[in-house]
């Protein structure tokens, strides 16, 4: 049996979550999926699947062989596609990852238009709160927010973000407003874990110094995802420190407003980065054409630049 139509077969064992329904997309009979898993764990020599009659999952050699098995076959979808003269135009699949809010809010519709645009395109968009090995997963593009290792991948500054502290004009006409960071445990707080991990909330010196100041915040709530404490705080129920992309619309709307803006931390930088290899494709060269200058732009307006 032929690697690399088994690698096929295993790979669309563990997207489409079964046996059965790899063969319906593949079109080929369970039997033959079931063969094609076979042949690679007679010819790797390891259990990749552990099957029963109800589930199936991938076994710890399996999930380490499903990495390796998207990078080749992302490699070979884009040698065949180079081949073929995909350098003039977009289409197989792109891959494309992003933290979960900025992928909601920002990255997703520069992939539905691509879409729009290119009949032959397909696309993947894995939004995860994790930095994904994109030389591993096969992933053409990924948006990263925060400083970045050393590696060799291209990195595309497109703006920063802030990390902002905000509430609810009820809450603050209830509670009153904090003026300093140190004013910040005499309130009600929502920490979103995301941004701030702990209860210490960091914070500058001001406008004028550079200086670090740590507050210890007692939280009512503890959440783990930014939806859950905005939504908390335009509630009214305290106030919350999240990313400022992710309250655009509610600070328009003024159902939330900005706190301690001048004791601020620097801006966190959000980059398009990708491996320069997968530049030679026509899909990624597309997106990130639109891409750059499309975060560049709502990424520079004064709502995420540093106040200080």
């Amino acid at each position: 049996m032929d690697r690399f139509e088994a690698m096929t077969a295993f790979v669309a064992v563990i997207d489409e979550h079964g046996l059965a329904a790899a063969a319906r997309k593949l079109g080929r009979s369970p039997a033959a999926i079931t063969r094609a898993v076979a042949f690679l764990e007679k010819h790797t020599g390891a259990r990749l699947l552990h099957r029963t009659t109800r589930s199936l999952r991938l076994t710890e050699a399996g999930e380490r062989f499903a990495a390796s098995c998207r990078r080749i076959l992302a490699e070979m979808d884009s040698a065949e596609l180079l081949a073929a003269g995909e350098r003039s135009v977009p289409r197989g699949v792109l891959m494309v990852t992003a933290p979960v809010v900025f992928g909601r809010l920002k990255v997703r519709r520069y992939v539905d238009a691509l879409l729009d645009e290119f009949p032959d395109l397909q696309a993947r968009l894995q939004l995860v709160d994790r930095v994904v090995n994109l030389i591993d997963e096969g992933v053409d593009v990924a948006i990263r927010l925060g400083d970045l290792a050393d590696s060799n991948l291209v990195a595309v500054q497109v703006g920063a973000v802030r990390k902002v502290v905000c509430a609810s004009p009820d809450y603050l006409a209830k509670a009153g407003t904090p003026e300093v960071p140190t004013d910040l445990p005499d309130h009600r707080c929502i920490s979103f874990s995301g941004v701030s991990p702990n209860e210490t909330w960091t914070f500058s010196g001001g406008k004028r110094g550079h200086t670090q100041t740590s507050v210890r915040v007692r939280p009512r709530l503890t959440v783990n995802t930014a939806d859950a404490a905005i939504a908390s705080a335009v509630e009214g129920r305290g106030i919350a420190r999240v990313l400022s992309y992710q309250i655009e619309e509610d600070l328009k709307a003024g159902r939330l407003v900005l706190l301690l803006e001048a004791h601020e931390p620097a801006p966190l930088p959000v980059h398009v980065v990708y491996p320069e290899a997968r530049l030679a494709a026509a899909k990624t060269r597309a997106l990130i054409d639109r891409l750059v200058p499309g975060l560049r732009a709502e990424l520079g307006s004064p709502l995420h630049r540093s106040a200080a």
